[in-house]
């Protein structure tokens, strides 16, 4: 019974360790399923509550690039270079996702972001995120916590995009081409 007991302790240990550190959060907005996978979807959908500008083609393999800043060098806008890893319609996405350039050794490497999408109503829709992928050290432990408050801002944007209408990012444009060199 001790070898037992011994033996199922390790597995139980074995399996918290192989568990993937990861951040999940979670929303329910005041929009429709339909108008909710749009707003994930498509270039304009990201462009009212996510980023001033976006390349996005809901496609196995297809660009999620999302731009932060525009006016960046190709490679230094944002997500740029992400890609669609799977779709099923109006249900979930799942795409690759790099950090900010401020952390060039995990911008390298891509982590993946799984977003569902539920209907809890014929007006309400709950969005779940999940980011996972990530690896060891203290520019890995930066990004996830950069990330961990970003999502979060990302999700509560979401919402108010349904409630105040699409995100103004005309303030934001300016301070980014600003703080941009010319080329």
């Amino acid at each position: 019974m001790k070898r037992f007991l011994a033996l199922l302790g390790c597995l139980v240990a074995l399996a918290a360790a192989a568990q993937e550190r990861a951040i999940s959060s979670k929303v329910v907005v005041p929009a429709s399923l339909d108008d909710t996978w749009a707003a994930w979807t498509t270039t304009e959908g990201i462009k009212s509550f996510f980023a001033p500008d976006a390349k996005v083609e809901a496609r196995v393999d297809g660009p999620f690039e999302v731009y932060m800043n525009p006016y960046g060098v190709p490679g230094m806008k944002g997500a740029d270079g992400m890609r669609f890893l799977a779709v099923e319609p109006k249900s979930m996405i799942t795409f690759t996702w790099n950090a900010p350039p401020t952390m060039p050794n995990v911008r390298k490497q891509r982590t993946y972001v799984t977003v569902r999408f539920k209907p809890t109503g014929p007006k309400t829709t709950e969005v779940t995120l999940y980011h996972g992928g990530w690896g060891e050290g203290a520019e890995w432990d930066r990004a996830f916590a950069y990330f961990e408050k970003a999502w979060t801002n990302v999700l509560v944007s979401l919402e108010e995009r349904f409630v105040k209408g699409p995100y103004d990012w005309t303030d934001w444009l300016k301070r980014m081409k600003e703080m941009t060199p010319a080329k």
